[in-house]
């Protein structure tokens, strides 16, 4: 009953505040068409990334897991003129339906879908030079969150934001002795920032279409 509830709150809000965009529905339409799981965000969380992105006037934004772009559209909606994002997909499909997808959004000039492991393309934008990232969202593969993190932190400044996605894990990132390897490299994470001083945040815990889940949000005080 309780998800029920959750998801029913969740669709008035969205019809309530949200006005229905071709676009966006679209790009979901199309990657569900090609196969790709279900898991975007919501269009309330989406909607929440591009005014972040606004709030701290973003020129730069830096995605981890592009999935069929549909985050990548929202969060490139809350860009200036002459902003750029780029965004990283390991799967070559999921890069395919995305970039059509973001073309068809009118951002193929603005958003880079950069095909490849994170783990070798975010080396690659350091040695680029790529950055420093006003605002990074990272919603990728949770066992590698504290590798994703940590390059995050070298290609941010002093006021970024960084945003983790799927971090309470439906309540199991209570469970230290979880063997799934995502609630661990979720806390692994977790762990990482709370003893850290150059980044400070929260984690914020949601329901909604999306279940019972919710997102870490950080502010990069000062460079390492």
């Amino acid at each position: 009953m309780a998800e029920d509830q959750w998801t029913e709150v969740d669709r008035y809000f969205s019809e309530s505040l949200l006005p229905s965009d071709p676009v966006l529905n679209a790009a979901l339409e199309a990657s569900t068409a090609a196969g790709l799981p279900a898991i975007s965000v919501s269009p309330n969380q989406g909607k929440f990334l591009q005014m972040l992105a606004e709030i701290v006037g973003a020129r730069s934004i830096l995605e981890i897991g592009t999935l069929g772009g549909y985050s990548s559209i929202w969060l490139a909606r809350g860009l200036p003129a002459g902003g750029r994002l780029i965004t990283l997909e390991i799967d070559p499909k999921h890069a395919e339906v995305a970039r059509r997808n973001v073309a068809r959004a009118g951002l193929a000039r603005v958003v880079e879908v950069r095909l490849g492991s994170a783990l070798e393309t975010l080396p690659q934008l350091s040695a680029e030079g790529r950055g420093p990232f006003d605002l990074i969202f990272i919603d990728a593969d949770k066992q590698n969150i504290p590798t994703y993190f940590e390059w995050a932190v070298k290609l941010a400044r002093p006021g970024s934001l960084i945003i983790v996605d799927n971090v309470v894990r439906d309540g199991a990132v209570v469970d230290a002795d979880s063997s799934d390897p995502s609630v661990q490299g979720v806390r692994h994470f977790i762990e990482m920032v709370g003893a850290r001083q150059d980044v400070g945040g929260t984690a914020i815990q949601t329901v909604g279409i999306k279940g019972y889940d919710g997102f870490a949000i950080l502010r990069v005080v000062s460079a390492r």
